[in-house]
């Protein structure tokens, strides 16, 4: 029975982490005025958000859309590694 006890606390905190990463990614799109940041994943991309309706969080997950090229990426919350400010070039 503690086997299963630890598992389920486990799987519990694993999703908990998503929230965090929402919730800074939510901040970062209602800062007033608008700063363009950065979305690190762990397998090395970067995705830009230079304008807030590029980007729509969810429960577990983070759409990037590209309206230039007419794409998008969806984007694992527990695959986020930082969330930065886009840095002026």
């Amino acid at each position: 029975m503690m086997i299963i006890r630890s598992l389920f606390q486990n799987s519990t905190l694993a999703q908990e982490k998503p929230a965090m990463n929402a919730d800074t990614i939510r901040e970062h799109l209602r800062r007033e005025p608008f700063e363009p940041f950065v979305i690190r994943m762990s397998n090395g991309e970067v995705h830009e958000i230079r304008h807030p309706e590029c980007a729509l969080v969810m429960k577990t997950k983070v759409i990037v859309g590209y309206p230039d090229e007419d794409r998008s990426v969806t984007c694992s919350l527990i695959h986020v590694n930082s969330v930065e400010a886009l840095q002026a070039s």
